[in-house]
C-alpha cells in the first residue's frame, strides 16, 4: 500500500482527481441527478469522458432542460465486485450545458457517441465538472486499523 493514501472517516480510500477520471472512463453508465419539478430525479445515461468534462446523448425531455437550464447537477458512477466485497464510486458535481451542433458534429466524429435509446433527435449534453471527489474499498488488509492516529 503507497504510504501517502488517504482514507476518509470510513476507511474508504480517497480517490485523487485524475484517478476518478481514469475510473470514470473504465465504465459505460452512470447515474444523473437533477432536480425535476421541485424534486430529485435520478436517470440512467450511457456517457463518455472528454477531457475533464462528461458528455451524453439524450433525447427531448427533462435531461435536456435541465441542461437547457444549465442547471447544477450531480453525476455517479460505479463499479462493485461483490464476490470480493471491493469497488469504487466517483461523484461528479457540475453545471449542465446543450452541445453546440457543430461541436456535437465534431464530438461525434471523434468520440465513439451514442445513445443506448433510440432517439428521434439526438442531442449531446456536457456536464462541466466543478467538484470531482471518489472512494474506493480495498481490501481488508490495505485498509487503516484504529488506533492512535484517525484516518480522515
Amino acid at each position: 500500500m503507497n504510504m501517502a493514501t488517504n482514507f476518509d472517516h470510513s476507511r474508504l480510500e480517497i480517490v485523487s482527481t485524475a484517478d476518478c477520471l481514469r475510473l470514470l472512463r473504465s465504465v459505460a453508465l452512470g447515474r444523473l441527478v437533477y432536480t425535476y419539478g421541485g424534486l430529485p430525479a435520478v436517470r440512467l445515461v450511457n456517457f463518455l469522458v472528454d477531457g475533464e468534462t462528461i458528455v451524453f446523448s439524450t433525447g427531448q425531455g427533462d435531461k435536456l432542460r435541465a441542461a437547457e437550464h444549465r442547471d447544477v447537477v450531480a453525476f455517479e458512477a460505479d463499479d462493485v465486485d461483490l464476490e470480493r466485497h471491493l469497488g469504487w464510486t466517483v461523484t461528479a458535481i457540475g453545471r449542465l450545458s446543450v452541445v453546440t451542433a457543430d461541436e456535437a458534429a465534431e464530438l461525434r466524429r471523434t468520440l465513439p457517441l451514442h445513445s443506448w435509446l433510440p432517439l428521434d433527435d439526438p442531442r449531446l449534453v456536457r456536464l462541466d465538472i466543478a467538484s470531482l471527489n471518489g472512494r474506493r474499498l480495498v481490501p481488508w488488509a490495505q485498509r487503516p486499523r484504529f488506533g492512535a492516529s484517525r484516518p480522515r
